[in-house]
């Protein structure tokens, strides 16, 4: 058992490897490996971690494990039971009694929260920390410029409670699955927040609006909603504005779509031809509320400025554009890694997309076009600090699209790497659907003639907006050498 001092600073130290105790090595076994994260890459990374007899420690900012995904418990996953449990998380579980839902049905993040990660939350046991936000991340007695001895310094993780009392670990390893969900990208067409945006806090979220909400619903209803996003999460928030207008009690809702690019055959993906069906069937109902008059399309305007307008708010775009007032703005522009605890440790991140260096090429949205993304695992997940692993949606930056059975192979093959068994580590193991990466909101604006309109083909044009995780019935084998085919093979 681990026992807390005071030191002079009056900060909690674990004494399991106390401040004056020799150098400990990264290999050193008696240290735990944190990992940062109690959402679905962090408790498989803790499972995978005991399968292997290792010790891990979470660190869950939240105050219940699954925090994140209990925050858009309402969004239902593209991806069926079946892709989002991880087996060994399942083998943890089965001496519980705990049986697998349905597999070919599609749970709600809710659904996910309570009926696996909660579970599994609960097997961990006192290995999950909650209500602890990390800090900080560094070396034992190296700030990230110094090198002597600095591969033989364990790692030190400072963590903050909610009351105010810090502490500070030391690990053999560091898994960072915090994802992204609490770092939403602005309005700004720059990436920046637009001019007012902060001001009109009051009136702009980051969030599908949970329409079962008795308070969020009074919010909408009745409302002119401006809807700012491109991929399925912007879709869904046009589609339960559409069913709200319908309502009883949601007469007069209407909904601004703010599209950063012009509409053409893929914009509402593939349809019935959709390879995700149930992303299809999402973009087919966010088409039928423009059609059906519940939702008005503004096309190659990327926002500049949010303005009060007496009691309501005006976009503006970069062009001068002025669209009329609305009551409420619901910014669905994707998400972005928050590394600002990370800034000790020396990282190898792609100045774009802030992915992996190596990760990076193979999810880039600037150059690839669905079902072309390889299967990978701890060579392209390593950075120059050694025993530092970004997993999860953390690992994909900016980069739009990412897969629960991804997350799941990420972190076997990183926890294979860390218990040193390194054949395991770089054996491929992923069985994906035929999907991939299909343009995001980081692309520049194309012309209409370049998107083509034939209809759209397997993707959408950006998932980048989406909590959910996507995925498809029919699956294919990835290699290691060939990427899997793309939407016309």
């Amino acid at each position: 058992m681990n026992v807390e001092t005071k030191s002079k600073e009056g900060i909690a130290v674990n004494t399991a490897a106390p401040a004056s105790a020799p150098a400990v090595t990264a290999a050193d076994r008696q240290l735990p490996v944190v990992v940062i994260g109690a959402g679905p890459a962090g408790l498989a990374a803790a499972a995978h971690l005991v399968d292997r007899g290792l010790e891990p420690l979470v660190l869950e900012a939240g105050e219940q494990a699954g925090a994140a995904v209990r925050e858009w418990a309402h969004v239902r996953l593209f991806s069926p039971w079946a892709e989002v449990t991880d087996p060994v998380a399942e083998k943890l579980l089965a001496p519980t009694g705990w049986v697998k839902p349905e597999p070919t049905a599609y749970p709600t993040g809710g659904d996910w929260a309570a009926a696996y990660l909660q579970p599994l939350a609960d097997v961990l046991g006192e290995r999950i920390r909650l209500g602890a936000r990390v800090t900080g991340v560094s070396r034992a007695g190296r700030d990230r410029v110094v090198d002597a001895d600095r591969d033989l310094q364990p790692f030190t993780v400072h963590v903050r409670y909610a009351d105010g009392r810090e502490e500070r670990f030391f690990a053999r390893a560091v898994i960072d699955a915090s994802g992204t969900w609490g770092t939403p990208s602005p309005a700004g067409g720059d990436g920046l927040p637009a001019l007012g945006e902060r001001a009109a806090a009051d009136r702009v979220s980051y969030r599908v609006p949970d329409l079962k909400d008795p308070a969020v619903r009074a919010r909408y209803a009745g409302k002119r909603v401006a809807v700012i996003g491109s991929g399925a999460s912007a879709f869904t928030a046009l589609a339960t504005l559409a069913d709200l207008a319908t309502a009883e009690d949601g007469a007069g809702t209407h909904a601004s779509w703010i599209l950063r690019r012009g509409i053409s055959g893929s914009t509402y993906g593939g349809g019935a031809s959709d390879q995700l069906p149930a992303r299809g069937a999402l973009g087919l109902a966010a088409k039928a509320a423009v059609e059906d008059g519940h939702a008005d399309a503004a096309t190659g305007f990327r926002t500049d400025a949010i303005e009060r307008d007496g009691d309501r708010l005006v976009l503006v775009a970069e062009d001068g554009r002025r669209l009329d007032p609305v009551d409420e703005v619901v910014v669905l522009t994707g998400f972005r890694p928050d590394l600002s605890f990370l800034d000790e440790l020396r990282l190898g991140l792609d100045e774009r997309l802030q992915a992996p260096t190596a990760l990076a090429p193979l999810i880039d949205p600037n150059q690839h076009s669905c079902g072309t993304v390889y299967p990978h695992g701890v060579n392209e997940l390593s950075h120059p600090e050694p025993g530092v692993y970004l997993v999860g949606m953390k690992s994909y930056g900016r980069a739009p699209s990412f897969l629960a059975l991804t997350g799941q192979e990420q972190v076997r093959s990183v926890v294979a790497a860390i218990a040193g068994d390194r054949e395991s580590a770089e054996r491929v193991e992923l069985v994906l659907p035929e999907t991939g990466v299909c343009g995001g909101s980081g692309l520049f604006d194309e012309s209409n003639a370049d998107q083509g309109t034939d209809g759209g083909g397997c993707c959408a044009p950006t998932l980048a907006s989406t909590p959910t995780l996507v995925s498809a019935p029919a699956l294919i084998q990835l290699g290691t050498a060939t990427p899997a085919p793309s939407c016309g093979s």
